[in-house]
């Protein structure tokens, strides 16, 4: 569910304990843990898997919302915390055989091996990977293969926890199957063994099968034709109900058309199909960024309204929006798109800063360390964004950049290339390649071969832009500078220099916020032309809003006021 921890800390995570002598795996005795199942089945958890099933089976969207926020992570923390919930096949017999019983199952599976992977310790053995990868194909296949919609209704949180999960265990696989591969022939037998067996199920967790099922949902739901129409009217977020009263005056025919194709749609009507449209859209973003695919991962938002409080209109799931805007900005950043990135990243922090109480949750700490630790990336990669594009940003976030990152922002003002790499490294998703590793030999560097790639890329750009933060700095203190003077500041001939000044001018365009315009404009605090030998400099920074600052203290001043009245003297 929320494993950034364990994937973003380090590619060569300790999926399982290693003996530092023998190099043995420690495997997991599923025989043994099934002869355990009666000792764990007391009756509080007996008592919470009927009422789960009846709450999903009876469709009370409020009961199933706080079994599953609540009771599910509270039984795991009081029973389960360092082992497996009962398998399936240990509470088959205490659900009876309805028509819900088989999409049930289902789903409980998918939660118990999500439990695995977040609290087994050492992590889940290679039968576990498997058999969770033919759970969700039998999850997905009874999504996507039925006629009319599912009569299921589930929390929204929780289908974004199945697609957040579902790529996760792929990423988790990706490195998982790389690790064991490189160790080779001479690795010890059991991990020969695994090696083997990867390789005859070569199609379990396939970047294609993962890719089709994202883009299945997308399509079975016509989550594009929502948003598409959505985006360009004011409408609710009741489209797809036929008995809303809406104004199709405001409609273009194609937006008309549109809209007539989603009224007869009965999957385009159904919460389910919809917001595991939505949240594959979000994960298609996430997958494609983790490929180094970052024009086809802002594609796959085309439809969708960046802006937050329009995605709290769909979403509703605060770790997929902080998701959304990590991944979006990202992909901007890396696509030299400085301005975008760096709205996008101020926009998720304030975010952050305004609901932080509202997102600790006692009983999801996974979730509050998920978000606690985004939020960091997102600070550094704002300064990165920040560093490559200077512009003026919200006060309380620019006070709290300045105040928390003032070392780093002093080693970046000098240039401090390795403080950049460092901060790129720890920011950046963790990157995968999107083939499988050649079982016959692995290079020792195949693990960090996606990012070292992603990394090049981005040590090209900082090369470029330390010369142009020199240039930078003297252009600030001038109004007109000749351009044999400004050569000798940074010992350039003024051949160089005149092409520095034109990446400079380039690095300066970005294209509009719109994410598939092609308009290109600066916003940058300094602007500049040649003419005549001279650079001719003019300062386009906005003079300081004093006003908003005045208007902060003084409601600070009236919470601490309203404050003290209530302590008792």
């Amino acid at each position: 569910m929320y494993h950034q921890d364990s994937i973003e800390n380090d590619y060569d995570y300790p999926y399982y304990q290693q003996d530092a002598e023998s190099d043995v795996r420690v495997v997991i005795d599923l025989d043994f843990e099934r002869q355990q199942q009666s000792y764990k089945m007391n009756d509080a958890v007996k008592s919470f898997i009927t009422h789960f099933y009846r709450s999903i089976q009876n469709a009370k969207i409020f009961e199933i919302t706080h079994d599953y926020e609540y009771g599910w992570n509270m039984l795991s923390e009081q029973y389960f915390k360092t082992t497996t919930w009962p398998s399936v096949e240990s509470i088959e017999s205490m659900i009876p055989n309805e028509s819900m019983k088989s999409i049930f199952l289902i789903l409980y599976k998918e939660m118990y091996f999500r439990h695995i992977y977040a609290s087994l310790q050492g992590g889940p053995t290679l039968e576990h990977r498997f058999e969770s990868y033919r759970n969700y194909v039998q999850l997905f296949n009874a999504i996507l293969s039925a006629e009319r919609p599912l009569d299921l209704e589930l929390p929204i949180q929780w289908l974004w926890d199945i697609i957040d999960e579902f790529i996760y265990q792929f990423q988790s696989f990706c490195q998982y199957r790389a690790k064991q591969v490189k160790k080779g022939t001479n690795a010890p037998p059991n991990v020969v063994e695994e090696i083997q067996m990867l390789k005859q199920n070569i199609d379990v967790w396939n970047v294609h099968s993962v890719l089709n099922v994202l883009h299945s949902l997308v399509s079975k739901s016509n989550i594009n034709k929502q948003l598409e129409v959505l985006k360009h009217a004011t409408l609710s977020l009741t489209i797809a109900n036929p008995s809303g009263n809406i104004d199709q005056s405001q409609f273009s025919k194609h937006q008309q058309e549109l809209l007539m194709d989603l009224e007869n749609d009965l999957f385009a009507q159904s919460s389910l199909y919809k917001m595991l449209g939505y949240f594959s859209l979000v994960g298609l973003l996430r997958l494609n960024s983790l490929f180094g695919d970052y024009y086809l991962a802002i594609n796959a938002m085309q439809f969708v309204e960046l802006d937050i409080h329009k995605q709290l209109l769909i979403a509703r799931v605060p770790s997929c929006i902080i998701t959304t805007c990590y991944y979006v900005g990202f992909a901007y950043l890396m696509m030299r798109r400085y301005e975008d990135a760096i709205k996008v990243f101020v926009d998720a922090l304030i975010y952050i800063q305004r609901t932080r109480t509202m997102l600790q949750a006692p009983t999801r700490s996974l979730l509050n360390d998920m978000i606690s630790k985004q939020n960091e990336q997102i600070f550094y990669l704002l300064t990165i964004a920040l560093n490559f594009y200077p512009m003026r940003i919200d006060d309380s976030i620019n006070s709290y950049l300045k105040e928390k990152y003032s070392e780093r922002l002093l080693k970046l003002q000098r240039g401090d290339r390795d403080e950049l790499v460092n901060m790129f490294h720890y920011a950046c998703p963790k990157f995968l390649s999107p083939v499988p590793p050649n079982f016959e030999g692995v290079t020792d560097q195949y693990l960090m071969e996606p990012y070292n790639q992603q990394l090049k890329v981005f040590l090209d750009e900082v090369n470029q832009q330390l010369l142009i933060s020199d240039i930078r700095s003297f252009l600030k203190l001038y109004t007109t500078l000749p351009i044999s003077k400004l050569a000798s500041f940074i010992n350039k001939s003024p051949e160089e220099l005149k092409s520095i000044l034109l990446c400079f001018k380039h690095k300066m365009s970005n294209i509009e916020s719109d994410q598939v315009s092609e308009e290109f404009r600066s916003s940058s605090e300094v602007d500049f032309y040649i003419h005549n030998e001279m650079v001719h400099i003019a300062d386009t920074k906005v003079a300081t809003r004093f006003s908003d600052f005045f208007i902060r203290q003084i409601q600070k001043t009236n919470e601490i006021n309203t404050n003290l009245k209530m302590v008792p003297i």
